[in-house]
């Protein structure tokens, strides 16, 4: 008996809400930042899933054009994060008000 569709789905859905509540829950920017990405990945085993159901591959390129903005959205991300880290000494989102103009 092998892992079927449900399986990965229920999978997908618990990787994606735990990266959810994180991203609801916690008050640090970078730990925000990992649950964003955790998100994306939920959501990668689930199309990694339907095309291994469904015998196709577009399933398979759409994982890879995800993750190559996530690549992309994490490199400028981190940047503005250490940016943000080097002007005001922290990383809170409380502190984030104050980058307004």
């Amino acid at each position: 008996m092998g892992v079927g569709l449900f399986q990965y789905t229920v999978l997908s859905v618990l990787v994606f809400l735990l990266g959810a509540l994180g991203l609801m829950i916690r008050k640090n920017v970078i730990v925000m930042f990992l649950c964003l990405e955790l998100m994306l990945n939920g959501v990668n085993i689930l199309f990694m899933a339907l095309a291994r159901c469904r015998g196709s591959v577009e399933g398979q390129v759409i994982v890879l054009f995800v993750m190559a903005v996530a690549a992309a959205e994490a490199a400028i991300g981190m940047a503005i994060i250490t940016t943000f880290y080097r002007n005001r000494g922290g990383v809170g989102v409380d502190r984030a008000d104050l980058m307004k103009w």
